[in-house]
């Protein structure tokens, strides 16, 4: 029977540009992280939306 490996905690925001894309590391609750793979288009647009909000 495998192991299962307990989770760590989920570390700080990340984000890293690999390859032609930008991926973006987002700690949930609970542990774990959600990956999203965005363009430069869609940061455009999140700085955007984010600067509606400050």
């Amino acid at each position: 029977m495998a192991a299962q490996k307990p989770r760590t905690g989920e570390g700080p925001l990340e984000i890293v540009r690999e390859g032609r894309g930008i991926n973006m590391k987002i700690p949930i609750e609970g542990g774990g992280r959600l990956v999203l793979e965005i363009s430069t288009d869609e940061i455009e647009a999140l700085k955007k939306c984010l600067e509606d909000f400050s």
